[in-house]
């Protein structure tokens, strides 16, 4: 290669790639704190509830997911939410139905529910599209009327969830294979 092939080179290629770097999109998770109650109206982002907060939905759209953290308090009541409920280490979760007129409007959750290692809750009356999974907790969970579309899975939970009158179109497992 020629003096002026590498000096073209040494020119163009940092040009090149100054071009790339300033255009680049840059990508950030859009996230929604929740401390509170948030009513009916549509989320476009996930909704975190922070470490120790409580945080109330009622009749809520969220077309992310929802994340409960450490010692965090969810109660969604007649919510849509477009991906999955995931807690670890919560203090309690509780997902149902909402009254509206004197008529139960269930939950809905197109993902999973994902419970671990945290306390109790109520999970009551609500369409999940794929799997309900309650493992390690060590408060008193319901599980009373879903519907669910995968598996209703249920391990080392102290003590065993209680509830009854699931539909699950997959498998009942370990301690909810009788719910």
């Amino acid at each position: 290669m020629n003096r002026s092939a590498k000096l073209v080179l040494a020119l163009v290629v940092p040009a090149a790639m100054t071009a790339t770097v300033l255009t680049a999109p840059v990508a950030h998770a859009d996230d929604r704190t929740c401390r509170g109650t948030i009513g009916q109206r549509q989320l476009d982002e996930n909704v975190i509830v922070p470490r120790g907060a409580t945080c109330t939905l009622a009749g809520t759209r969220v077309d992310g997911n929802v994340f409960v953290r450490d010692n965090a308090t969810l109660i969604a009541k007649g919510v849509r939410v477009g991906g999955n409920v995931q807690a670890e280490d919560h203090q309690r979760v509780v997902v149902r139905h909402r009254q509206v007129d004197g008529k139960a409007r269930r939950s809905r959750v197109e993902g999973s529910i994902q419970l671990e290692h945290g306390g109790g809750g109520k999970l009551l009356r609500t369409v999940v599209g794929a799997d309900i999974q309650l493992f390690s907790n060590d408060g008193r969970f319901v599980v009373r009327r879903n519907v669910v579309g995968g598996n209703l899975q249920c391990k080392s939970n102290d003590p065993a969830p209680v509830g009854g009158n699931n539909t699950v179109e997959g498998n009942k497992e370990d301690q909810c294979q009788n719910l």
